[in-house]
């Protein structure tokens, strides 16, 4: 598996090498997306604009958002791209499992998309005046969000495995989780407190606005339901892509596009 993740990784490390305008364009267009939104609260509010740490948590789960999509999109764009080019048959030839082989892709690419998003983070903050706290512990939930993340990326990798073409599948997943990802959900009591826990990711990412927008500490309890929430959805993204790749060798088209 280590071997299989450091080829993926110097695979990664080489296109990131190799066109670099690529990330650089990311940065920027998120960057200025998301300070476009803020002038624009700022000019319609006017000079009585004072977020405080709302801001901050906007900033959390804007951020979680972009890596989400990105996690989403490598998933399931790789799997379109190599059913386009021919190359997807060849990946489930290989004597690791294609779950195996995407899973450590995933992670591979996610090593250098995290440097990516720590440099939006900074740029963000520089624009905004936004004030983040950092405490190691945040790599806790921010797994939690992680699983989740990939459960739905296996999730719409075994929807692209049938129909091959889902890019206009994934904006409509991402756009409901940009909402999901910075409502406050973790101020919620009663039954909606309750129906929050099972949406996905949303456990993890309020936690993650509690310990770098707020500054509090880290409530175990929550952690625990972050973690099963988000095992959960990574086990049901798994068997259903495995399922997909079952349907598709039965059906015979994985060579096909």
């Amino acid at each position: 598996m280590l071997k299989l993740f450091f080829a993926e990784l110097r695979c990664s490390w080489i296109e990131f090498r190799r066109y670099p305008i690529e990330s650089i364009s990311q940065i920027v267009i998120v960057s200025t997306i998301f300070y476009g939104l803020f002038l624009g609260a700022g000019y319609i509010v006017g000079s009585n604009l004072q977020l405080g740490d709302r801001l901050d948590s906007i900033v959390v789960g804007y951020v979680l958002w972009i890596l989400v999509n990105f996690v989403m999109t490598n998933i399931a764009g790789k799997i379109q791209y190599e059913a386009q080019t021919g190359t997807l048959e060849q990946l489930f030839l290989s004597r690791y499992s294609a779950v195996k082989v995407f899973l450590m892709r995933g992670l591979a690419y996610l090593t250098l998309e995290i440097l990516k998003i720590i440099l939006i983070i900074f740029i963000i903050i520089a624009l905004t005046g936004s004030s983040l706290y950092f405490p190691p512990v945040l790599v806790l939930p921010f797994i939690c969000v992680l699983l989740g993340a990939y459960g739905f990326a296996f999730i719409i990798g075994s929807l692209a495995l049938i129909l091959k073409r889902v890019q206009q599948l994934i904006p409509l997943l991402l756009f409901p989780l940009l909402f999901l990802l910075t409502i406050p959900t973790e101020t919620w009591t009663g039954n909606p407190k309750l129906f929050a826990q099972l949406i996905p990711m949303t456990p993890g990412a309020g936690l993650l606005r509690d310990l770098m927008a707020r500054g509090e500490a880290l409530n175990l309890a929550t952690l625990s339901i972050a973690f099963i929430n988000g095992i959960i959805y990574f086990t049901i993204g798994l068997l259903l892509f495995r399922f997909a790749e079952k349907e598709a060798k039965r059906k015979g088209i994985l060579s096909g596009y």
